[in-house]
């Protein structure tokens, strides 16, 4: 029969009940206060939304929140990166994949869209639509996260290295990266906005069809024996 040391019941107990908080318990508390307050920022908007509220919805303190996020700015910033990066593919899902450009367009494209059109995606955006005349710092959270131009960066990337083989005339490939995202995503997901009656699925994919056969076709140039 084993014998327990006096005392380490009582340790575990306290260090479970009143000592630090694991790295893992403090990232999901963390999580469960960003979770709220995109909750409360996207029902309500930004400037409708309280730190009082964010705290009560989350069950914490506000100071367990403030010790967490320096103030309201922060704690949107914070919000805004859980959000991105919940729309981004798993790991292991690979980002180029296919045997010619119109292929590997395709494949990404349905990546992209997925993200841009997630009902988060639509709730951040059509917050920043809302507030950011108010709120004017609110615009650059979201493009200080980065995700549109990793992507551009990434698509950037791909034409340069097809460019020879595909007859592209690309001037500059970041250039034109950035104008296929635009047309890719704008009008399917101002109309998911309601800015316009939202695409259906079989809708989207003709859409990312047709947008990408265009810009492919455009970066040949234009044949002046049709002319």
């Amino acid at each position: 029969m084993r014998t327990r040391r006096a005392g380490s019941g009582k340790a575990t107990v306290a260090a479970r009940s009143g000592g630090r908080p694991s790295k893992a318990e403090a990232e999901q508390l963390a999580h469960r206060i960003e979770d709220a307050a995109a909750d409360l920022f996207f029902s309500l908007g930004y400037g409708a939304t309280t730190i009082e509220a964010v705290a009560k919805r989350a069950r914490v303190s506000k100071r367990t929140l403030y010790d967490r996020f320096e103030d309201k700015p922060a704690l949107f910033s914070a919000v805004v990166h859980r959000t991105i990066n919940r729309m981004r593919p798993p790991a292991d899902v690979p980002l180029l994949r296919g045997n010619n450009l119109k292929s590997i367009l395709s494949g990404l494209a349905d990546l992209i869209m997925h993200a841009a059109l997630s009902p988060r995606a639509i709730a951040l955006h059509r917050l920043i639509v809302a507030e950011s005349s108010r709120f004017p710092d609110l615009a650059a959270v979201v493009n200080n996260q980065g995700a549109s131009e990793e992507a551009i960066g990434l698509i950037a990337g791909l034409l340069e290295r097809e460019a020879p083989r595909e007859k592209l005339k690309l001037g500059d490939a970041t250039f034109a990266a950035r104008q296929f995202l635009y047309m890719l995503v704008t009008v399917p997901q101002r109309r998911a906005m309601g800015l316009g009656t939202a695409m259906t699925s079989a809708e989207v994919d003709a859409w990312v069809r047709d947008t990408i056969n265009l810009f492919i076709n455009g970066c040949r140039g234009w044949d002046r024996s049709h002319r």
